[in-house]
């Protein structure tokens, strides 16, 4: 069993890591002509977005753009999305952008990994696909050699309300996936309580993204099942119903955990929002029914990034 390295807000905080894994990144940007279209157009392409085990890809809304950070001066949102590989990235990205923001009306689409294609040779194709809609009347510009996106190509395709302005394609690059905290507390109350906290508190924060229903999974899940054809499986050792049937690493009083899995660009911007969750749950919710928070790791067969929750709080 895991030691407690220290107390925040006095909720023990275990000497355990989070285990996570190697993922391919891009971030797209999404336009409207006022805020509700912009932000219906990246729910949209953000749905079903929750875990590669069956999705794809994870992918959720990163932050909120005011018209003076977007390409086209309108109100968007940037969005995060993390592949196992650059291929299904490839398949993914322009089916949800054809799909779900062409469709979405007053909506534009660009690239948020900014640079040269010589910084990110690796390219995931938008308007380079989404052009066939027009049928022939599309037509493409490139910009000048300055400014935003020096050089690079975007496609305008004849909608209803307009046109569709499509960027050609969006770097890809390296991605991490899995970093995440355990809340454990004696209610679904008290842990609801902690991990909206915590989700609050880090939305927003640069390259990070937490793609599960309201930025939690009941489901944890862990490496390996029983049956062959599944890689992964229930975490049975934190379900309060199989206390006595596996071994349980819940504690006496704990009947409930909820587990926060964050995807980032890099391992501080993942270090830094689990420290900022972490913070917030326990200043939330150490009197209503938090006990303890801990990680999940797989005893190194996820990947190779270990975020040990000691030097997280640091």
């Amino acid at each position: 069993m895991s030691e407690t390295t220290m107390l925040v807000n006095g909720i023990p905080i275990e000497s355990e890591f989070a285990e996570a894994f190697d993922m391919k990144a891009t971030r797209v940007i999404i336009t409207g002509h006022d805020r509700q279209w912009a932000l219906d157009g990246a729910t949209a392409m953000t749905g079903f977005g929750t875990s590669v085990i069956a999705c794809g890809i994870e992918t959720a809304i990163e932050r909120e753009l005011s018209p003076d950070e977007t390409p086209d001066g309108r109100p968007g949102f940037a969005i995060l999305a993390f592949a196992v590989s650059g291929a299904e990235m490839e398949k993914q990205i322009p089916r949800r952008a054809g799909q779900c923001v062409l469709t979405c009306p007053t909506s534009a689409i660009y690239a948020g990994i900014l640079g040269d294609k010589s910084l990110h040779p690796k390219r995931i194709p938008l308007g380079k696909m989404i052009r066939y809609f027009g049928d022939g009347h599309q037509i493409s510009k490139v910009t000048p050699a300055a400014g935003y996106a020096k050089g690079r190509r975007f496609w305008r395709v004849p909608v209803m309300d307009g046109e569709f302005v499509c960027e050609h394609d969006v770097g890809r690059v390296d991605g991490i996936g899995g970093g995440n905290f355990l809340l454990l507390g004696d209610s679904v109350e008290g842990v609801s309580i902690a991990c909206r906290a915590a989700v609050a508190a880090m939305s927003g924060l640069p390259d990070v993204i937490t793609p599960f229903p309201g930025g939690a999974a009941r489901s944890g899940s862990k490496v390996g099942s029983k049956y062959p054809a599944l890689f992964a499986s229930t975490n049975d050792a934190f379900c309060p119903t199989l206390r006595t049937a596996t071994d349980s690493l819940l504690r006496d009083g704990e009947t409930a955990a909820l587990e926060i899995v964050i995807d980032g660009l890099s391992f501080d911007a993942i270090a830094n929002s689990m420290k900022v969750g972490i913070t917030a749950a326990c200043e939330a919710a150490a009197d209503k029914g938090l006990l303890r928070v801990t990680a999940g790791n797989y005893g190194g067969k996820l990947g190779k990034h270990h975020f040990h929750l000691a030097k997280v709080m640091q």
